[in-house]
């Protein structure tokens, strides 16, 4: 009894104390125990978090052992196995697209960015993680079986030979290598024509298989063991066999600009003299042995001017490699824009069989030969 009477004291006196204090004084306590319980808070805070009481402790996912299985898809080293794997890939790929073709579209483009070897097989792997139950599933699995067992009827033929058959010729091997000693000056030559290297190469690749064919044995000894390109100075001139009239014409259609051929005026002085004596300058330049550049420059002006000419017309030939190189061959007397253009220009023999220069450049334009070092851009022409 007398502690409760005691307790009643103490409180009432607080409560004396508390209203004689000053306003300011009130919330200023008010103010530090408000201060007090916050810092209280937020220590229970990290205190419940170190304790570990918010720890999602997880578990091992149902696909755990469909995910482990990666292992044994990326353990090809054989280049034929790889070939073969990628086939199947391209039909599960085939298949995906059928019914989730958003998800086939991004492993696709994906392809071209990946830079580890076997990732595209792992993609699909993974998509088909999700193809594992239901009708959509059954229908996809079902449709990649049909697939595989078409390919499985048509076995690979063992063999090394070439689908394009002058591409079978054992110069053929060595006129690459020649090809890519030139690769920085071809590369320059289409920056300042604004022309497609590969367009470029297109029309040396006719060039030089037409010129070991007509010469065959003397071109042997260059082409074969030391791997140059053969490099002409009579009648045509340089790697790509270039007339001087034509050379003289390609000058005159960079400065006219009143002509069909004009490029414009940032390539007007790609081909500026350095001395009054025209003729041999042009005839040094393209016979150069060792620097081929001039060559090369010639050559993508005339493929650009030949392009413009027909789109001034009307007729885009831009994104045709074997018209291009037949106009090429054939010189500019014989551009004579149409809505029929056609394929052709000298005739060359190889291993009996005739091909067209005009075929011969599209050829390689398409085969994927030396597409690291001269991949087909999105545009052929700069100025398009």
């Amino acid at each position: 009894m007398e502690t409760q009477v005691v307790d009643n004291q103490k409180k009432k006196s607080l409560k004396g104390v508390w209203k004689t204090l000053k306003v300011r004084t009130k919330i200023f306590q008010i103010f530090l125990h408000l201060l007090a319980l916050a810092g209280c808070a937020v220590f229970g805070a990290w205190a419940f978090y170190e304790l570990g009481f918010t720890k999602n402790k997880g578990g091992v996912d149902n696909n755990n052992r469909y995910l482990a299985d990666y292992k044994a898809q990326t353990n090809l080293t054989d280049s034929s196995k790889i070939f073969e794997d990628n086939m199947v890939n391209y039909l599960n790929l085939v298949a995906l697209s059928r019914f989730y073709p958003i998800n086939a579209h991004l492993i696709t483009d994906a392809e071209h960015y990946n830079e580890r070897a076997g990732s595209i097989r792992q993609m699909i792997y993974a998509a088909d993680m999700y193809l594992q139950e239901g009708d959509t599933a059954r229908q996809y699995q079902q449709m990649v079986r049909e697939l595989k067992a078409v390919l499985d009827k048509y076995p690979a033929k063992a063999s090394d030979a070439h689908l394009i058959p002058w591409m079978n010729e054992p110069a053929w091997p060595a006129l690459k290598a020649a090809i890519l000693k030139d690769k920085d000056v071809i590369l320059e030559a289409a920056r300042l024509t604004g022309v497609e290297p590969r367009l470029i190469v297109s029309c040396l690749v006719g060039e030089q298989i037409r010129l070991f064919n007509s010469k065959r044995e003397m071109y042997k000894q260059y082409l074969g063991p030391v791997k140059v390109l053969s490099v002409q100075s009579q009648f045509s001139f340089g790697v790509n066999g270039i007339k001087d009239f034509t050379a003289r014409k390609v000058e005159d259609n960079l400065i006219d600009s009143s002509s069909v051929f004009y490029m414009g005026r940032k390539y007007e002085h790609i081909l500026d003299f350095e001395t009054e004596n025209h003729a041999a300058e042009r005839t040094s330049r393209l016979t150069d042995y060792h620097n081929h550049l001039y060559s090369y420059i010639y050559t993508g002006c005339i493929l650009h001017q030949t392009m413009l000419q027909w789109k001034r017309a009307g007729y885009d030939i831009s994104n045709r490699p074997d018209i291009l190189c037949t106009l090429f061959n054939l010189g500019f007397e014989a551009s004579k824009p149409s809505d029929h253009p056609q394929c052709g220009g000298s005739h060359i023999t190889v291993n009996n069989q005739i091909y067209t220069f005009g075929v011969i450049g599209n050829d390689f334009y398409y085969s994927g030969e030396l597409a690291k070092d001269f991949p087909i851009l999105a545009k052929s022409f700069a100025d398009e």
